[in-house]
């Protein structure tokens, strides 16, 4: 049995739900500090009745010091997984200062409350938006970082912050040093197979997946397919989607990399999650048609300005040095999204 607590920032989310059930299940201790702002309570109480288990939860807000040193004190975490950010894309182009504040500002409240509880292992909810643009399809870590909006901009700066304390550490040579583990996501997608969490996105979804499942359930008239030109197989955008579950299982695998030999002398390192191999926005719509029985209605719509034509991770450095790899295919991720979909058609009420 591990006796270890993980605090959990953003544990009500889509992933950070997902990483509950897998913390409980393994048997950790766990701490949710969520303000529900792009969440809610609701998802917490499916995550114990899945596992059995419970766990304990504040609705606080990362940014606010007091709030969290507090938690800290009370809780005293040996781990802290860091999913609470905002995330759209659209929006942060549309609203920088929020999301700089709540992204950025946010951890560094956060790392000043671990720093003063002298709690430094943390698993990092970074993203491959981080990337610059490439001619080459596939990403490995060391690509160059160029961020094309601020959503992706706050995640590298992030990024730059916790390599910043990391070596700050090494030159005083602390004999707690910073160990951080940034986690690059592609695409996650998916739902855990219970059918009893899911994304369940404010308004109008901004990621393909859920868009297209409220399509084939009724809730939206139709997709826009941006672009069936590219230079790729089918003339659509190919990108590397993962299932949520397979992503936070590399959750716990970080974990375990901190507390071992691996990251003995402390570290900042990055790790691409990612299938290693893309699928195309036509390709998902073929699978979810297969799977559901159900005709999406789309349009194909004019290129979007900053797209990529093809985007993949290259996975390799996770399965050497976390030990992980997917273990779930489009199907599972289509029959998921679809199970939680039908079993929750107005998302978490």
């Amino acid at each position: 049995m591990n006796s270890q607590t993980v605090l959990v920032t953003g544990g009500a989310g889509y992933i950070g739900s997902h990483a509950c059930v897998e913390l409980l299940k393994a048997g950790y201790h766990v701490v949710v500090v969520d303000n529900l702002s792009n969440s809610k309570s609701e998802s917490l109480l499916r995550v114990q009745h899945i596992t059995g288990k419970s766990l304990t939860f504040y609705q606080v807000d990362i940014r606010d010091k007091q709030a969290l040193t507090e938690i800290f004190d009370k809780e005293s975490p040996t781990t802290v997984i860091h999913f609470a950010g905002l995330k759209a894309v659209g929006e942060s182009c549309e609203q920088p200062q929020l999301y700089y504040h709540n992204n950025v500002f946010g951890t560094l409240v956060l790392t000043e409350v671990m720093s003063n509880a002298n709690v430094k292992q943390l698993v990092f909810s970074s993203s491959a938006t981080v990337y610059g643009e490439s001619t080459f399809p596939q990403y490995t870590e060391d690509f160059p970082l160029g961020a094309i909006n601020p959503y992706g901009r706050s995640k590298a700066m992030i990024e730059d912050i916790l390599r910043d304390l990391y070596a700050a550490d090494k030159i005083s040579q602390t004999n707690s040093p910073w160990k951080i583990a940034l986690l690059r996501y592609f695409n996650p997608i998916g739902a855990h197979e219970s059918g009893m969490i899911g994304e369940d996105p404010n308004g109008i979804p901004n990621n393909l997946m859920p868009y297209v499942a409220q399509v084939a359930i009724g809730k939206l008239p139709q997709l826009s397919v941006f672009g069936d030109d590219y230079p790729t197989r089918d003339g659509t955008g190919i990108r590397d989607y993962i299932h949520v579950v397979d992503l936070v299982k590399g959750h716990l695998n970080a974990i375990q990399a901190l507390n071992n030999h691996c990251f003995e002398a402390g570290g900042c390192k990055a790790y691409n999650l990612g299938a290693g191999k893309g699928y195309s926005v036509l390709e998902i719509i073929k699978t979810f048609e297969q799977v559901t029985g159900k005709l999406i209605n789309y349009k194909i719509s004019p290129r979007r300005t900053g797209d990529l034509a093809e985007c993949f991770a290259n996975p390799d450095l996770a399965l050497k040095e976390l030990n992980w790899k997917v273990e779930k295919d489009l199907h599972d991720m289509v029959t998921d999204t679809w199970n939680w979909q039908t079993k929750n058609p107005q998302g978490y009420i």
